[in-house]
């Protein structure tokens, strides 16, 4: 019997390295023994890395993209107009979070019998390195959205996921924040249509080296409350 197709949405703004972060990909799922494609999505990038990205020749990847830059969060709602898998992952265009990574998250979600799989830096499996300020700004904010939204889950923001096709059609036009807390507005529709979410550990060697802006703490708590009051006022999902 043939696997499941997986198909990665992959955001992309100024990426520096996307040429060879494609080829690193591409050589990681070739591994996967399963059918798969790439949907790079360029999110108004201002540099040339949407003309690299389609350097890269390979029937495997879709690049597409609009202007100007509307966040994220836009940029993988746009990129699962095109997707045509069975299970469908995001994946940040640093790569950062290994995509190796994935084919665990796929043995989880298969014998878990999930619906979704997120990558968590507070998973107790998990092997992380982040300054203790931001550890602490995110043990706040899980606090916060387990009161507001009883969402049972201990992380929402890593950039690394992986959904049945039908839960990404499901939840995804109900879904209006398009930066600082798309994630979060994901989980919470998700949870409530009641979809099986389960935690996966993630392996992320990375040196947290840019502070926290203000504005962008701000915006985030700004999208939350938007979240709660359509969630709990308007009961706009689900």
């Amino acid at each position: 019997m043939q696997k499941k197709k997986l198909s990665i949405i992959i955001p992309m703004y100024n990426e520096k390295n996307i040429k060879k972060n494609l080829q690193k990909a591409l050589q990681i799922f070739d591994t996967f023994n399963r059918p798969y494609e790439i949907v790079l999505v360029d999110d108004g990038s201002t540099t040339n890395c949407y003309s690299e990205a389609k350097e890269v020749k390979s029937d495997k990847i879709r690049v597409v993209g609009y202007k100007p830059n509307k966040g994220k969060g836009n940029a993988i709602k746009y990129g699962a107009k095109f997707v045509t898998g069975d299970y469908v992952a995001f994946l940040d265009a640093d790569l950062e979070l290994d995509p190796n990574q994935l084919k665990g998250f796929i043995k989880i979600l298969e014998e878990t019998k999930s619906d979704i799989i997120i990558g968590s830096k507070r998973h107790p499996d998990s092997k992380v390195h982040y300054p203790l300020f931001r550890r602490f700004m995110s043990i706040v904010y899980q606090i916060m959205i387990k009161i507001l939204f009883n969402l049972n889950v201990r992380e929402t923001q890593v950039g690394l996921k992986l959904f049945k096709r039908e839960c990404i059609d499901s939840i995804f036009p109900k879904i209006l924040v398009k930066r600082f807390a798309f994630d979060l507005e994901v989980l919470v529709n998700a949870n409530k249509l009641k979809y099986k979410i389960t935690e996966a550990p993630i392996n992320l060697d990375y040196k947290f080296g840019s502070t926290v802006s203000p504005s962008a703490v701000y915006y985030m708590l700004l999208d939350t409350a938007a979240i709660f009051y359509r969630l709990k006022i308007l009961h706009y999902y689900g």
